[in-house]
């Protein structure tokens, strides 16, 4: 080994620890083949001279300038030639285009020589020193720091490929020829100097090899050198550990052998003995319950005969549980679950049977027990509760509709026997149809005697039905666990003396309390088709009920509808329409025979004023504060007849005895004068009103026939007065206004009527009154039409006599005279009739009428208003014209000034 390169390296690569050598040559400080561990001075010279004197160590060249790279093309980019966007500056150059320049940006601040001289002042010093001292380097140095660098050994680098692979398998076996052959290929050649210098090669080749995997072994071995002195250093800590965890095993069981001699024996004798008496205690349980079981039969035999019959179930549940979970394999019980099935079966059967004997002997108890009571209660209950909750332990749900069944068969026998005992005390001999509800010849007293019995025969059932019914919803609520509600109290005590846990879940719960509102329901609505039979259109077609019938009939069936309703919670419908039939039937024939009544009048109708009884005045009034309660008298009725009939007694033969009519109809201060045939409406208005009132049933088809009547009067009076129908119908010689007044005049009666009939008809159906809107407007167009009518006539009257009037003497001339008697005339015929705004209405008309047709005639006669003597004329003529009206007081006072003698003049 060099000594001035061994020296270096323990005086600058090399660290004392105590007696050891650590090595510190290489990279960071750290030996490659020595890396942590110190050894002796004598191994430490022998690793320098092995891995670092006699072998080059490549050490990483430090870091230069010289050391940084750069991208080649980021570095001939240039960024201000811009984009090559096409062929020209790609082939001739970016000087080929010009170049856009690229504003600097406000961002970055402007860079300058100046601002690197720091920096530059600051290196350079330290450069210059740094070239000083490189130039001083002597060539020895240069010598010692070359011969420092060890030189690479020739067989480190080797790999082991270069080996054959027989000489790297686990077995090497020389005997073997082909092994032999591979291992030696040239001995047994002809020469023996061949075969000497052939085994002189092998040798060598041999030798290399050997020395290649000692080179290996040894690199290896220096590599886990500081693994191999650490597992040295620590075998002597492992063996004394060692020995001391064995001497505490030693111990351990020691100690274990004694507690075991101790304690462990004697506790698992106790644990054996106490696991023996729960063995003893096991079977003794097992025997006990086989001798319960034993009893099952003679128990069950008990509870039916106590009707207990949900012990009996939840016995034979029980045992047929035990039998298969604790009692499986038992041979002296292999028969009994199948005569707990047999017995569960026939439990099923008895509670079925006992609910059909039950339900039959309740609803067949006799009537006449019931109909003195206030309440209808079940018999039994206690055995009724007993078979419900029986049924609803083996979920047998059809009990519902067996009673259904039972109710309505109950009832169809009822309904029968009540028409037979009807039957049985008629007269006539009456033969039964159909199901035996149906008897055609029945009058309608004897139907609604019949429909009365029946509905209280049909409730007391219903209430029964509900009472039972009450019951079972009771035994439900127990079996399914739930409180019974305040409604049942009276079963309360039925219901507890089941005593049994709630067996019966949300959904049967459910569907129990369906099919019992269901069984309500369908009973309710057959009892309603039964009795809507007895009402039907076939059982009374032979007859038309009267209005005290039918409110016979309506006030049974409310009263049984709100009973059923009471029942079963739902209204029925089937009956109401039975009932309605007969009603709409009564209200047909209550129009039809008013209808042809009024037609009859008014085809008769003299169209001239009528005396007013006094009860017809009452009749208005009640009828303007929409009292409908009370109906129109026999002795008015009968007068009225006679008065329309021309049979009334005169004003002047009651002189001396108390007035029993008036000239006229006062309504709210006002006067009306009437013809019989508006009498006849109003009391035929009031009959249906009060009629409306006792049957609302037929309150829609009432105010339907009401729109009808009036339509009817309100067509029939214009045919007949507009028309002139009257002339050819009643004999009249002429239509005179005042026929056109009291028309008009009764119209007005029935509109000031209508609100209050509307009123009254809205209050029963909403629906029923939109029709009254139509007739209102008919019967204005009506007056409308009465009122054209009647100025009509006195304007042709008035321009007959213009077209002959002159401009002459004398003054008033006889035109004007027959025009003032004109006026004077129709005043007198509407003046006491109609109203006097109607009358200013029609006047104020006439007389626009009038100056139309002056104007027309002076235009004519070329009369100007140039104050001659014809214009004087004129004026006179107008004065006197004027004067009438002002006379008849015809028009408002503003109208009747003198301004007529300017504004004829205006054309």
């Amino acid at each position: 080994m060099d000594e001035g390169s061994g020296r270096h390296l323990r005086d600058r690569h090399c660290t004392r620890e105590g007696g050891s050598y650590v090595c510190r040559y290489g990279f960071n400080g750290v030996c490659p083949s020595l890396p942590l561990d110190g050894v002796s001075d004598r191994d430490y010279d022998a690793h320098v001279s092995k891995y670092h004197v006699n072998q080059l160590t490549l050490l990483p060249p430090e870091w230069s300038v010289f050391s940084a790279a750069q991208n080649l093309p980021a570095v001939l980019n240039d960024p201000s030639r811009g984009k090559q966007s096409n062929l020209f500056t790609k082939k001739w150059g970016d000087t080929f285009v010009e170049k856009s320049q690229i504003p600097s940006t406000p961002r970055l601040p402007e860079i300058t020589y100046a601002d690197f001289e720091k920096y530059i002042t600051k290196i350079g010093k330290r450069y210059r020193r740094h070239e000083r001292m490189t130039a001083q380097q002597t060539p020895a140095a240069i010598a010692e720091r070359e011969a420092l660098t060890p030189s690479p050994s020739p067989t480190h680098a080797v790999s082991l490929n270069v080996i054959p692979d027989i000489f790297l398998k686990e077995q090497l076996n020389l005997s073997h020829p082909a092994t032999f052959a591979l291992v030696f290929p040239s001995i047994g050649a002809t020469s023996s100097e061949e075969n000497k210098q052939t085994g002189r090669l092998l040798q060598e080749q041999l030798s290399y090899y050997l020395d290649i995997v000692e080179v290996k072994i040894a690199h290896q071995v220096s590599q886990k050198s500081a693994a191999f002195f650490h597992a040295m250093t620590s075998q002597d800590a492992i063996m004394a550990e060692m020995q001391e965890a064995a001497c505490n095993v030693r111990e351990l069981r020691a100690s274990l052998r004694t507690l075991h001699q101790s304690s462990v024996v004697d506790s698992f004798r106790v644990m054996r003995f106490a696991q023996r008496r729960q063995n003893f205690e096991e079977t003794l349980d097992k025997l006990s319950l086989m001798a319960t079981v034993h009893k099952t039969q003679p128990m069950l035999q008990l509870l039916l005969g106590t009707q207990d019959y949900v012990a009996a179930l939840d016995l034979i549940g029980t045992t047929q549980e035990i039998l298969t979970q604790e009692l499986i394999g038992i041979h002296c019980f292999k028969h009994l679950p199948m005569q707990l099935t047999e017995m569960e079966k026939l439990i099923d059967k008895m509670l079925t049977t006992e609910f059909e004997r039950y339900a039959t002997a309740d609803l067949n108890r006799p009537l006449s027990d019931v109909l003195n009571e206030t309440e209808s209660v079940c018999a039994e209950e206690d055995k009724l509760v007993c078979i419900v909750m029986g049924l609803l332990r083996k979920k047998n749900f059809s009990f519902v509709n067996t009673y259904k069944e039972e109710a309505i068969v109950t009832i169809r026998a009822i309904i029968k026997q009540l028409v037979i005992e009807v039957i049985a005390s008629s007269d006539a001999e009456i033969c039964l149809t159909g199901a035996g509800e149906e008897a055609q010849s029945l009058s309608i007293s004897e139907w609604i005697a019949l429909l009365k019995k029946a509905t209280v025969a049909l409730l007391t059932v219903l209430q029964r039905i509900r009472a039972v019914t009450g019951i079972m919803r009771q035994t439900a609520d127990a079996a399914a666990g739930r409180c019974c509600g305040a409604e049942g109290q009276s079963q309360e005590s039925a219901v507890n003396l089941i005593d049994s846990e709630a067996f019966l879940t949300t959904a049967d719960y459910e569907q129990v309390t369906e099919r019992l509102e269901e069984l309500l329901f369908a009973v309710c609505n057959y009892c309603h088709e039964r009795c809507a039979n007895l009402v039907s259109t076939q059982s009374l077609e032979r007859a038309v009920a009267t209005a005290d019938e039918v409110e016979k009939l309506t006030a049974i069936v409310d009263e049984f509808s709100a009973g059923c309703e009471d029942i079963c919670g739902a209204p029925s419908v089937p009956l109401k329409v039975a009932v309605k039939v007969q009603a709409s039937r009564f209200a047909n024939r209550f129009h039809t025979e008013r209808k042809n009544k009024l037609a009859l009048l008014l085809d008769s109708e003299r169209w001239r004023q009528v005396d007013i009884p006094n009860e017809f005045q009452k009749i208005i009034e009640r009828m303007g504060a929409q009292d409908f309660q009370q109906p129109t008298s026999k002795p008015f009725a009968e007068s009225l007849g006679a008065t329309l009939n021309g049979h009334a007694t005169t004003r002047e033969s009651s002189v001396n005895s108390k007035p029993q009519a008036n000239p006229v109809l006062l309504i709210e201060g006002k006067p009306y004068k009437l013809v019989s045939a508006a009498l006849l409406l109003v009391q035929m208005l009031s009959d249906y009103c009060y009629c409306a009132t006792r049957l609302p049933i037929i309150a829609g088809y009432l105010a339907r026939n009401v729109v009808d009547l009036l339509r009817t009067f309100n067509s029939r009076s214009c045919q007949l007065v507009i028309g002139a129908g009257a002339m050819r119908v009643a004999g009249l010689k002429t239509i005179t206004s005042t026929n056109l007044a009291l028309v008009s005049r009764a119209l007005q009666l029935i509109l000031w009527l209508l609100p209050n009939i509307k009123a009254h008809f809205k209050s029963y159906d909403g629906n029923a009154v939109s029709g009254f809107d139509s007739i209102e407007k008919d019967f204005h167009s009506h007056i409308k039409e009465i009122e054209n009518k009647i100025y009509s006539i006195v304007t042709e009257r008035v321009s007959a006599q213009l077209e002959q009037w002159d401009a002459r003497p004398p003054i008033p001339s006889q035109t004007f005279r027959n025009i003032s008697r004109h006026l004077v005339k129709l005043h007198e015929a509407i003046a006491p009739i109609l109203p006097e705004q109607q009358i200013h209405i029609i006047y104020g008309i006439v007389h626009r009428n009038f100056k139309d047709k002056l104007r027309e005639q002076l235009l004519k006669l070329n009369i100007i208003n140039n104050g001659g003597p014809q214009h004087g004329v004129v004026t006179s003529e107008l004065t006197f014209y004027m004067e009438t009206l002002r006379t008849l007081k015809a028009l408002p006072a503003t109208e009747l000034s003198d301004t007529i003698l300017e504004t004829i003049w205006t054309f």
